[in-house]
């Protein structure tokens, strides 16, 4: 019977994936020996067999397929075997080799509309929650998450690319009530040095609707600054994030990209002025909902095109106090939200910026607003940067007012095009030279296992001979000779270990290559049959099954 490697893969991985049903099963999947796992194959009913279910994959082995009537081995029967005994350990062992990937699994403005980003989105409050929920998935072992107004980014340390995508994606379905269909639409997936690569144009204001901007660079400071102690906020993403931080930082400093970017609410404030009549541009009423991070740029912009009043409604007067303080000689009315229809109706143009998780406005809040002057062109203007929306797309049919949300920017930043591409350019030489040392970084963490059980292995034998020396001088030995032979082993070991601990690191700061290191890595394991990768996935899926357990 001849079985393919495909088709073997293929139910090893679905062994892998149903045997966290069952603890003991999923354990003894990964380490199956010949014996508990056999010939994948349609039963034969007329035989009997040791007929089994492992994890949900059927197994039939007949004794009389290896063993003739004499009860001998049949050689050519068992040689059959044998080779589908070897084919399974290198499916198994590939398996067991694949390494974690960084994966990005996310949906912004270039991409899917607000509509649907909105759905998408995850309050600041319940990243930890997400967090916790990601890394409860089997195959993923680290996540954060970057949602913004312009984009909704899962970053992921996933067991397996494939099974940690569809989980992601279906975890995505879940949350937002969006089909997995239409998501797989219009998201985008990036892997590794690709996924890295984004992260660094996301921090450096490259990939933004206004190049160069610097509130995503705070955002992305932000993903650290919630995800510090959060048990899924591993080693490999917040090396990630935090080399972002570092990525933004420079390129914003070495080159002249943040000269002259505009924010989203300077964008925002921009396309008001665009459709407002010129004439009007010193008299329209201007009211702002929000007195946030956002709502305070719309208001220093509104300023910076010679605004000198301005009503703003927000919970609490608090923020506008602030604000009012900082920019004298504008006079800047607080109304608390109760106020907001009857502070709409006296407005010409309404700026929203909460993090309502639901509209402030709709159809029958605004179609019995009276209508503005002709002055500011007859039109009430709404203008909301807000993921999720403060204002309902049913808003844009009332006669007499126009809605524009973020992604209506488009419009604004769209000029200057060669400009933002030459700034481009001199950044992405910056962000190459980061991802390089990103990934030797990351490349440096695969040795991290071996060094820790090569020292573990000298340890236990230093140990277990310093006892028995210790025995044979016998009882009454002074603390002082204790202590003297005891620092005398750990000399031994370290020293005898300095050596290849040198070669097992590879951080780019020698001419040693990433291959050399891994040979080295995979001589040591062999040598003193440390079997790092095998092990630490055991450890890995311990810790799911245990984790789904409660």
């Amino acid at each position: 019977m001849a079985v393919s490697s495909t088709l073997f893969g293929a139910k090893w991985e679905r062994l892998l994936v149903n045997s966290f049903s069952s603890p003991s099963a999923s354990l003894r999947a990964y380490s199956l020996s010949q014996h508990q796992m056999n010939v994948f194959s349609k039963p034969n009913r007329g035989r009997k067999g040791m007929g089994q279910r492992i994890g949900g994959v059927r197994r039939e082995v007949a004794q009389s397929d290896v063993i003739n009537e004499g009860g001998k081995i049949d050689p050519s029967k068992a040689s059959a075997i044998s080779a589908i005994e070897q084919l399974k350990t290198s499916a198994a062992d590939r398996y067991t080799k694949e390494r974690s990937s960084i994966v990005v699994i996310g949906l912004s403005i270039h991409t899917a509309p607000v509509e649907m980003r909105e759905k998408l989105a995850i309050p600041e409050a319940e990243w930890p929650r997400a967090i916790g929920e990601l890394c409860g998935l089997n195959h993923i072992e680290e996540a954060a998450v970057l949602s913004t107004c312009n984009r909704m980014e899962i970053y992921v340390v996933a067991l397996s690319q494939h099974r940690g995508v569809k989980e992601v994606t279906e975890w995505m379905s879940k949350t937002s009530g969006i089909p997995v269909s239409e998501i797989c639409e219009h998201r985008f997936l990036l892997y590794n040095k690709d996924a890295t690569q984004h992260l660094f144009e996301v921090s450096a204001g490259l990939d933004s609707l206004v190049l160069g901007e610097g509130q995503i660079l705070a955002q992305v400071k932000q993903v650290v600054k919630v995800g510090q102690g959060i048990v899924g906020f591993g080693r490999n993403v917040s090396g990630l994030f935090k080399h972002a931080i570092t990525v933004g930082k420079r390129v914003r400093t070495e080159t002249n990209i943040a000269a002259g970017a505009v924010s989203v609410s300077s964008a925002a404030v921009e396309l008001a002025f665009l459709k407002l009549p010129e004439s009007s541009h010193a008299t329209a009423r201007m009211l702002v909902i929000g007195a946030g991070k956002m709502g305070k740029l719309v208001i220093k912009h509104l300023v910076a095109k010679g605004c000198t009043k301005m009503v703003v409604v927000n919970r609490s007067e608090e923020k506008v106090a602030a604000i009012r303080e900082e920019m004298k000689g504008v006079e800047i009315i607080y109304r608390p939200l109760t106020d907001m229809l009857a502070c709409s109706a006296e407005a010409d143009v309404v700026f929203t910026s909460t993090a309502s998780e639901t509209p402030l406005f709709f159809k029958e809040h605004v179609k019995d607003l009276p209508t503005v002057s002709s002055e500011v062109g007859g039109l009430r203007l709404f203008v909301d940067i807000s993921v999720p929306r403060n204002v309902g797309s049913c808003v844009s049919e009332v006669e007499g007012t126009r809605l524009y949300n973020v992604d209506d920017l488009k419009e604004v930043v769209a000029a200057n095009k060669e400009d933002r591409l030459r700034k481009a350019m001199e950044a992405q030489a910056i962000i190459a030279e980061e991802s390089k040392q990103f990934e030797a970084w990351r490349d440096s963490l695969e040795t991290v296992p071996t060094i820790k059980k090569l020292r573990a292995y000298a340890e236990r034998i230093r140990a277990s001979e310093l006892e028995k020396c210790l025995s044979k001088m016998g009882e009454d030995i002074p603390k002082k000779t204790r202590k003297a032979v005891d620092d005398l082993s750990r000399g031994i070991v370290n020293k005898l270990l300095h050596g290849p601990m040198q070669h097992l690191r590879c951080d780019g700061s020698d001419s040693r290559t990433l291959s050399e290191t891994l040979e080295n890595m995979h001589a040591l394991n062999r040598m003193f049959g440390l079997e790092t990768d095998i092990s630490l996935l055991e450890q890995k899926i311990r810790a799911k099954v245990e984790q789904n357990q409660k």
